[in-house]
């Protein structure tokens, strides 16, 4: 059991070797490539030494409970602990999705339901800023099309942790947690526009890609088609009456970027080649995901009330998970950003699954 770990504390020796030799860290990229190694099979070579110290104290707890009954009580003590700590090497050595220490950029579009589906949209926007505001990561709203009453029907924001892209611990980056709510998010309840008191259905799509960086996708400047115009919608001086909004194409792919919030063109332009290049690298991993008969979780194809990850029923203040079988009636602290518990299952949900499959 847990041969493959023999390789493993193998790498993690080297990687110390390599690590205490100040040559290496001229190369501050290869540095910070070996460090991010290192700390992730730290906890599974010290898991794995425990587990097999354990499995040592139990063998010599029972030679000596052959003649003290006292020690009868250890060997189950330490045989329940040695159960614990298997649990737990089992799940550090669940196959990690590489972009699990990112950042992220993540889209909320309006959908079926018109006006009130961009107030709902609003409302999703709220949650994911204040949920990210209790677990101490920082957002930033790159571009944003807003409704007629208050609510969005595009928007788009950087979430990052405080270090920027990437975490400091292993797999506690902003996607390792936030890349579960890609999908279509339902509503129902009484839009505000309702004279009738009747209960609506409308839905809003979130889209969740890992932020790349400039070393994770190479972008030939020659396939970009690049296209300036006017801003629209509300703005302050000299947003709307210059050409200062950019649309970037990415023509083999048809990847299209675009961002009209900035004043300058020159500010717009860097926005928007982030979002490329992000669309870009998820693009990437898709289909290398799909060759490897691996495909992603799926997110947003059309923002359609039937194809729905998650409803959120006012009436009865009830959130459901679909795809975990998920239910609290706790609708308005999850809206307030408490969504902890709800992410927690289906982290829990991949991981089983993970785990099933590796079996």
């Amino acid at each position: 059991m847990f041969e493959a770990v023999e390789d493993l504390i193998g790498e993690h020796a080297d990687l110390e070797k390599q690590l205490a030799d100040p040559s290496v860290h001229a190369d501050q990229a290869n540095a910070r490539k070996l460090n991010k190694r290192y700390a992730e099979l730290t906890p599974i070579v010290a898991t794995y030494r425990s587990w097999k110290q354990l499995g040592e104290d139990i063998e010599t707890a029972k030679e000596y409970a052959a003649d003290d009954p006292d020690f009868a009580a250890e060997v189950k003590e330490l045989t329940r602990e040695r159960e614990e700590t298997t649990e737990k090497l089992r799940l550090l050595l669940v196959p990690r999705d590489p972009s699990d220490d990112k950042d992220v950029l993540l889209e909320i579009k309006a959908g079926a339901g018109g006006d009130e589906s961009a107030l709902f949209a609003g409302d999703l926007l709220r949650m994911y800023l204040r949920y990210a505001e209790r677990v101490g990561w920082k957002t930033e709203i790159i571009d944003s099309t807003e409704s007629e009453l208050g609510g969005y029907k595009d928007v788009q924001v950087a979430v990052k942790t405080k270090g920027g892209n990437g975490a400091t611990e292993p797999g506690q980056g902003v996607w390792a947690r936030l890349k579960y709510e890609g999908g279509v998010h339902r509503v129902q309840r009484v839009p505000a526009t309702e004279s009738q008191g009747r209960i609506h259905t409308s839905a809003a799509g979130v889209l969740v890609t890992p932020e790349a960086e400039e070393v994770d996708v190479e972008i030939n400047m020659n396939d970009l088609r690049i296209d300036v115009y006017r801003s629209s919608g509300p703005g302050g001086q000299s947003v709307n009456t210059t050409d200062s909004a950019v649309r970037i194409t990415h023509v083999p792919t048809g990847v299209v970027a675009s961002c009209q919030n900035e004043k300058s063109q020159l500010q717009n332009k860097e926005q928007a080649m982030r979002i490329l290049r992000s669309r870009l690298l998820a693009a990437a991993q898709e289909e290398a995901e799909s060759k490897a008969a691996d495909a992603r979780r799926s997110q947003v194809r059309t923002v359609d009330r039937s194809e729905k990850i998650r409803t959120y029923n006012f009436p009865e203040n009830r959130i459901s998970d679909h795809r975990v079988g998920f239910k609290a009636y706790n609708l308005d602290q999850v809206l307030d950003g408490d969504l902890d518990a709800m992410i927690q299952a289906c982290v829990d949900a991949d991981a089983a699954a993970k785990l099933a499959d590796a079996s």
